[in-house]
Protein backbone atom coordinates (compact mmCIF):
# COMPACT_ATOMS: atom_id res chain seq x y z
CA UNK A 1 0.00 0.00 0.00
CA UNK A 2 2.81 2.41 0.91
CA UNK A 3 4.53 1.65 -2.38
CA UNK A 4 1.36 2.50 -4.29
CA UNK A 5 1.11 5.82 -2.43
CA UNK A 6 4.72 6.64 -3.29
CA UNK A 7 4.13 5.78 -6.95
CA UNK A 8 1.08 8.05 -6.98
CA UNK A 9 3.03 10.89 -5.39
CA UNK A 10 5.86 10.43 -7.88
CA UNK A 11 3.40 10.45 -10.77
CA UNK A 12 1.78 13.70 -9.66
CA UNK A 13 5.16 15.30 -9.01
CA UNK A 14 6.32 14.43 -12.52
CA UNK A 15 3.03 15.63 -13.95
CA UNK A 16 3.35 18.95 -12.12
CA UNK A 17 6.92 19.36 -13.39
CA UNK A 18 5.79 18.63 -16.94
CA UNK A 19 2.98 21.21 -16.72
CA UNK A 20 5.37 23.80 -15.30
CA UNK A 21 7.91 23.00 -18.00
CA UNK A 22 5.39 23.55 -20.78
CA UNK A 23 4.33 26.81 -19.16
CA UNK A 24 7.90 28.10 -19.05
CA UNK A 25 8.64 26.92 -22.59
CA UNK A 26 5.68 28.83 -24.03
CA UNK A 27 6.71 32.00 -22.19
CA UNK A 28 10.35 31.73 -23.25
CA UNK A 29 9.49 31.12 -26.91
CA UNK A 30 7.62 34.44 -27.12
CA UNK A 31 10.12 36.77 -25.45
CA UNK A 32 11.40 38.38 -28.66
CA UNK A 33 7.94 38.82 -30.24
CA UNK A 34 6.11 40.79 -27.53
CA UNK A 35 5.62 44.56 -27.54
CA UNK A 36 4.09 46.96 -25.03
CA UNK A 37 3.25 50.66 -24.86
CA UNK A 38 6.84 51.61 -24.07
CA UNK A 39 8.14 49.76 -27.14
CA UNK A 40 5.29 50.70 -29.48
CA UNK A 41 7.44 52.98 -31.66
CA UNK A 42 9.85 50.12 -32.37
CA UNK A 43 7.06 47.72 -33.23
CA UNK A 44 6.89 46.67 -36.91
CA UNK A 45 3.70 47.37 -38.81
CA UNK A 46 1.48 44.53 -39.96
CA UNK A 47 -1.48 44.83 -42.26
CA UNK A 48 -3.86 42.97 -39.93
CA UNK A 49 -4.24 42.82 -36.16
CA UNK A 50 -6.00 39.85 -34.59
CA UNK A 51 -7.95 40.76 -31.45
CA UNK A 52 -8.59 37.65 -29.37
CA UNK A 53 -12.04 37.51 -27.85
CA UNK A 54 -13.36 37.22 -24.35
CA UNK A 55 -16.69 37.88 -22.70
CA UNK A 56 -17.61 41.56 -22.29
CA UNK A 57 -19.91 41.34 -19.25
CA UNK A 58 -19.05 39.22 -16.22
CA UNK A 59 -21.54 37.27 -14.10
CA UNK A 60 -21.61 40.14 -11.60
CA UNK A 61 -22.77 42.52 -14.33
CA UNK A 62 -19.51 44.45 -14.59
CA UNK A 63 -17.47 44.99 -17.73
CA UNK A 64 -14.63 42.48 -18.03
CA UNK A 65 -11.35 44.39 -17.72
CA UNK A 66 -9.59 41.92 -20.02
CA UNK A 67 -12.11 42.85 -22.71
CA UNK A 68 -11.93 46.59 -22.01
CA UNK A 69 -8.15 46.68 -22.20
CA UNK A 70 -7.99 44.64 -25.42
CA UNK A 71 -10.33 47.08 -27.14
CA UNK A 72 -8.17 49.98 -25.92
CA UNK A 73 -5.00 48.25 -27.15
CA UNK A 74 -6.46 47.63 -30.60
CA UNK A 75 -7.49 51.29 -30.84
CA UNK A 76 -4.01 52.41 -29.77
CA UNK A 77 -2.30 50.30 -32.44
CA UNK A 78 -4.64 51.49 -35.17
CA UNK A 79 -4.18 55.14 -34.22
CA UNK A 80 -0.40 54.65 -34.17
CA UNK A 81 -0.49 53.41 -37.77
CA UNK A 82 0.69 49.93 -36.82
CA UNK A 83 -2.32 48.24 -38.44
CA UNK A 84 -4.56 48.74 -41.46
CA UNK A 85 -7.30 46.27 -40.49
CA UNK A 86 -8.57 44.50 -37.39
CA UNK A 87 -9.83 40.92 -37.28
CA UNK A 88 -11.90 40.35 -34.14
CA UNK A 89 -12.18 36.67 -33.30
CA UNK A 90 -14.38 35.15 -30.63
CA UNK A 91 -17.18 32.83 -29.64
CA UNK A 92 -20.56 33.05 -31.37
CA UNK A 93 -21.74 29.57 -30.50
CA UNK A 94 -25.21 30.71 -29.41
CA UNK A 95 -27.68 33.23 -30.81
CA UNK A 96 -27.59 35.16 -27.53
CA UNK A 97 -23.78 35.23 -27.26
CA UNK A 98 -21.69 37.05 -29.84
CA UNK A 99 -18.20 38.20 -28.83
CA UNK A 100 -17.05 39.38 -32.29
CA UNK A 101 -20.04 41.64 -32.89
CA UNK A 102 -19.66 43.29 -29.50
CA UNK A 103 -15.97 43.89 -30.13
CA UNK A 104 -16.74 45.35 -33.55
CA UNK A 105 -19.39 47.68 -32.11
CA UNK A 106 -17.07 48.94 -29.39
CA UNK A 107 -14.19 49.47 -31.80
CA UNK A 108 -16.48 51.51 -34.06
CA UNK A 109 -17.58 53.55 -31.03
CA UNK A 110 -13.88 54.11 -30.30
CA UNK A 111 -13.48 55.70 -33.73
CA UNK A 112 -12.23 52.90 -35.98
CA UNK A 113 -14.00 52.83 -39.38
CA UNK A 114 -16.42 49.94 -39.77
CA UNK A 115 -14.87 48.90 -43.10
CA UNK A 116 -11.55 48.31 -41.34
CA UNK A 117 -12.97 45.65 -39.00
CA UNK A 118 -13.63 42.01 -39.90
CA UNK A 119 -15.32 39.42 -37.70
CA UNK A 120 -14.38 35.80 -37.15
CA UNK A 121 -17.46 34.24 -35.61
CA UNK A 122 -15.89 30.81 -35.06
CA UNK A 123 -13.00 31.75 -32.79
CA UNK A 124 -14.18 29.37 -30.08
CA UNK A 125 -10.65 28.84 -28.77
CA UNK A 126 -7.28 30.47 -29.28
CA UNK A 127 -6.31 27.57 -31.53
CA UNK A 128 -9.36 28.20 -33.73
CA UNK A 129 -8.64 31.94 -33.94
CA UNK A 130 -5.01 31.45 -34.94
CA UNK A 131 -5.55 28.68 -37.49
CA UNK A 132 -8.57 30.38 -39.04
CA UNK A 133 -6.67 33.65 -39.41
CA UNK A 134 -4.43 31.84 -41.90
CA UNK A 135 -6.67 29.27 -43.56
CA UNK A 136 -9.89 31.30 -43.73
CA UNK A 137 -8.71 34.94 -43.67
CA UNK A 138 -5.48 34.35 -45.60
CA UNK A 139 -3.03 35.99 -43.20
CA UNK A 140 0.59 34.83 -43.24
CA UNK A 141 1.65 37.73 -40.98
CA UNK A 142 -0.24 39.04 -37.95
CA UNK A 143 -0.16 41.26 -34.92
CA UNK A 144 -1.95 39.50 -32.08
CA UNK A 145 -3.68 41.63 -29.44
CA UNK A 146 -4.44 40.33 -25.96
CA UNK A 147 -2.88 40.27 -22.49
CA UNK A 148 0.74 39.10 -22.25
CA UNK A 149 0.05 35.63 -20.84
CA UNK A 150 -2.49 34.98 -23.60
CA UNK A 151 -0.27 36.43 -26.29
CA UNK A 152 2.52 34.03 -25.36
CA UNK A 153 0.30 31.01 -26.03
CA UNK A 154 -1.11 32.55 -29.21
CA UNK A 155 2.39 33.23 -30.54
CA UNK A 156 3.40 29.65 -29.84
CA UNK A 157 0.42 28.41 -31.86
CA UNK A 158 1.12 30.89 -34.65
CA UNK A 159 4.70 29.71 -35.00
CA UNK A 160 3.61 26.08 -35.14
CA UNK A 161 1.15 26.97 -37.89
CA UNK A 162 3.66 28.83 -40.03
CA UNK A 163 2.39 32.34 -39.26
CA UNK A 164 4.90 35.16 -38.88
CA UNK A 165 3.32 36.82 -35.85
CA UNK A 166 4.17 39.35 -33.23
CA UNK A 167 1.97 40.50 -30.36
CA UNK A 168 1.01 43.65 -28.51
CA UNK A 169 0.30 43.28 -24.81
CA UNK A 170 -2.91 44.92 -23.68
CA UNK A 171 -2.95 46.30 -20.15
CA UNK A 172 -3.04 43.50 -17.60
CA UNK A 173 -5.22 43.25 -14.49
CA UNK A 174 -4.27 42.76 -10.86
CA UNK A 175 -3.43 39.24 -9.69
CA UNK A 176 -6.39 39.33 -7.33
CA UNK A 177 -8.75 40.18 -10.20
CA UNK A 178 -7.31 37.60 -12.58
CA UNK A 179 -6.06 34.80 -10.30
CA UNK A 180 -8.47 32.20 -11.69
CA UNK A 181 -7.58 33.15 -15.26
CA UNK A 182 -3.86 32.75 -14.51
CA UNK A 183 -4.38 29.29 -13.05
CA UNK A 184 -6.47 28.28 -16.07
CA UNK A 185 -3.74 29.58 -18.36
CA UNK A 186 -1.20 27.12 -16.92
CA UNK A 187 -3.57 24.27 -17.69
CA UNK A 188 -4.53 25.74 -21.07
CA UNK A 189 -0.91 25.60 -22.20
CA UNK A 190 -0.68 21.90 -21.45
CA UNK A 191 -4.00 21.36 -23.21
CA UNK A 192 -2.63 23.31 -26.18
CA UNK A 193 0.40 21.02 -26.40
CA UNK A 194 -1.88 18.00 -26.31
CA UNK A 195 -3.95 19.50 -29.13
CA UNK A 196 -0.78 19.99 -31.15
CA UNK A 197 0.35 16.40 -30.60
CA UNK A 198 -3.10 15.12 -31.59
CA UNK A 199 -3.29 17.42 -34.66
CA UNK A 200 -6.50 18.99 -33.35
CA UNK A 201 -8.22 21.21 -35.93
CA UNK A 202 -10.60 24.16 -35.47
CA UNK A 203 -14.25 23.34 -34.99
CA UNK A 204 -15.06 25.09 -38.27
CA UNK A 205 -13.04 26.34 -41.21
CA UNK A 206 -15.13 27.33 -44.22
CA UNK A 207 -14.78 29.43 -47.36
CA UNK A 208 -11.95 31.96 -47.66
CA UNK A 209 -12.69 35.55 -46.64
CA UNK A 210 -10.50 38.29 -48.10
CA UNK A 211 -9.53 41.16 -45.81
CA UNK A 212 -9.41 44.48 -47.59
Amino acid sequence: MIRIIWYCLLFFMLLALAVLGVHKLVSYSATDRLYESNTLQKMPKNRVGLVLGTTKILANGRVNLYYKYRIAAAKKLYDAGKLDYLLVSGDNGRKDYDEPSLMREDLIKAGIPANKIYCDYAGFRTLDSIVRSKHVFGQQKLTIISQAFHNERALFLARLNGIDALAYNAKDVSFRYGAKVRVREVLARSKMLLDVLLFTQPKYLGDPIQIG
